[in-house]
């Protein structure tokens, strides 16, 4: 990806520049050399987070400017791709004055500047804590005992030195006023090892409900040390969903609540307690299915934080899917042409996949190493279930 991005970067600075060709060569450039500087700083900090020579927090407050840089480098690929788009069509009609304008030095700067300005808007938006945004779901085959049932989904939280202390509390403050019966948390809960984030995810230690706490490890669980982070989550009193399911009678009604692991499984990480061996597990949809059929469920509702997962979890029976992952697609525009590819289609909210129920959260949080959102805010989901 670092070499990749070594060898694209340069290339759209080049093509940005050159074109202007009422500016000098050398002007030229030199405006592309800065460009291509600026935008290889992303993979730089992706370097030295893959080789930890650089203390973790001080590379988070150096990721958020690093995701700025990104936002900026997508918004002018866009630019690119039209300015040039309608320039051939300007050839094609023979309009040389329409050429000329659209490969002015005014032009190019100003969408330059103008991609800066909403990238940065975009990280002011990413860095607010999220608001409590109520919905129904309405679910069929739901027994009558969870109709009305308010379940509070906080997915990505991300704690970290960007997301520290004080943004968990918030979180958790705005949960608990929601007066949800059940919380869940889908996974990456946090960044970083235990050491450098513990203080950070403390704050989760106050939610309380009535049928409980549970969490299913995330992506980014596994590149944290994932066995220190578990036990500093029962630490902390989240139940936690490994592979495993967990009856729960709500109103005389049998819930299987049940979490998967994450298909990072395998990925090494130097928080690991030996950094050469994987640790975690991987995802085992067949054995939490079959333990909600041994324990005579009514109905599954299942936390699997990579909402791609979701067509062979609907085969086995899931009734409801709660996942996160996608942060909701960060920027509208890319929610579509870049995250839903890679996420089976799959960005935020309602879904119906076969006779299952999917919904994926835009997340309470966000990874500092693109905390952009255009469009797209976080959000703390309070669902509240009904029959359909």
């Amino acid at each position: 990806m670092v070499s990749l991005a070594a060898l694209v970067i340069p290339l759209l600075a080049l093509w940005l520049w050159w074109p202007v060709r009422s500016m000098p060569r050398r002007a030229r450039l030199m405006a592309a050399v800065a460009t291509a500087a600026l935008g290889c700083t992303p993979a730089l900090l992706l370097v030295l987070l893959r080789e930890g020579t650089v203390e973790y927090r001080t590379l988070a407050y150096l990721q958020v400017p690093g995701g700025w840089v990104l936002a900026l480098l997508l918004m002018l690929a866009v630019f690119i791709v039209l300015r040039d788009g309608l320039w051939a069509l300007a050839a094609v009609a023979r309009r040389e004055d329409w050429k000329r304008r659209l490969h002015t030095p005014l032009l190019t700067t100003g969408a330059l500047a103008l991609a800066g300005l909403l990238s940065a808007w975009g990280v002011a938006n990413a860095l607010r804590p999220p608001e409590v945004h109520e919905r129904t779901l309405r679910l069929p085959g739901l027994p009558a005992g969870m109709e009305g049932l308010r379940v509070a989904v906080l997915a990505d939280i991300h704690a970290s030195p960007i997301n520290d202390a004080r943004y968990v509390q918030t979180i958790v403050e705005r949960t608990l006023e929601a007066r949800p019966d059940l919380i869940v948390l889908p996974g990456d809960m946090v960044d970083g090892d235990v050491d450098s984030g513990r203080a950070n995810v403390a704050p989760l230690a106050q939610l309380k409900a009535r049928h409980g706490v549970w969490a299913a490890p995330g992506n980014h669980e596994y590149y944290s040390g994932y066995d220190a982070w578990m036990a500093e989550f029962r630490r902390l009193g989240l139940n936690l969903l490994e592979n495993r399911m967990q009856l729960i009678d709500v109103q005389g009604a049998r819930l299987a609540l049940s979490g998967i692991g994450d298909p990072a499984y395998g990925r090494l990480s130097r928080q690991n307690t030996d950094p050469s061996v994987p640790e975690g597990v991987p995802p085992d949809i067949d054995t939490v299915a079959r333990q909600a059929k041994e324990a005579g469920a009514q109905y599954h509702l299942l936390l699997a934080h990579q909402p791609r997962t979701a067509r062979d979890n609907a085969a086995r029976g899931v009734g409801l899917q709660l996942s996160g992952h996608t942060h909701g697609g960060l920027i509208l525009g890319m929610d579509q042409w870049l995250v839903a590819p890679a996420n089976d289609g799959f960005v935020r909210g309602e879904y119906e996949v076969g006779a299952m129920k999917l919904f994926v959260s835009s997340g309470a949080g966000l990874w500092a190493g693109f905390a952009v959102r255009l469009g797209v805010p976080a959000s703390i989901d309070l669902l509240v279930l009904r029959g359909a």
